[in-house]
């Protein structure tokens, strides 16, 4: 009889498969982060920016916006018409700085909470956008706008 427990499985020190995975992280590893970095900005920032503009007529709020927020978009604690306000003012002003890289941090943490009310209040079945969404902010917050924004050429963020 074999004694199954004198048998142990090691994953292998050397071999093709192990070099090969190492020589693709190595590879990957030379992506520098302001290419990702720029990409996690300007992706959201776009998503957002669209919806900022569909909520204006103009310099105004359109009425459209008035009703969504009094109907599909209503919240809990904050009245309607002052979350149409304070959504649209956010959307423009967070999203532009975000494409920039100005106040990245700033932007990323004003959007990612933004999109935890959208997701708990108002749309919550749409957890796998909101969740991709909050990915980006969340790796913006923690390791910064990158080589490519304003943050980094006025020396604002290391």
């Amino acid at each position: 009889m074999t004694d199954l427990t004198a048998t142990r499985t090691t994953a292998p020190t050397t071999g093709p498969i192990r070099k090969a995975i190492q020589a693709g992280n190595a590879l990957a590893g030379c992506l520098p982060w302001a290419v990702p970095a720029l990409l996690a900005r300007l992706i959201p920032a776009w998503v957002f920016w669209a919806s900022a503009r569909t909520k204006v007529d103009g310099f105004a709020i359109a009425d459209s916006t008035w009703w969504l927020f009094e109907n599909e978009y209503a919240l809990p604690l904050i009245p309607a018409a002052l979350a149409a306000v304070l959504a649209t003012v956010a959307e423009h002003l967070f999203a532009l700085l975000l494409a920039l890289g100005l106040a990245t941090r700033l932007s990323a943490a004003a959007l990612l909470v933004m999109t935890l009310v959208i997701q708990v209040f108002v749309y919550p079945g749409a957890w796998v956008t909101h969740g991709l969404w909050a990915v980006c902010f969340l790796v913006l917050i923690a390791r910064g706008p990158g080589a490519l924004s304003l943050d980094r050429a006025l020396r604002l963020d290391r």
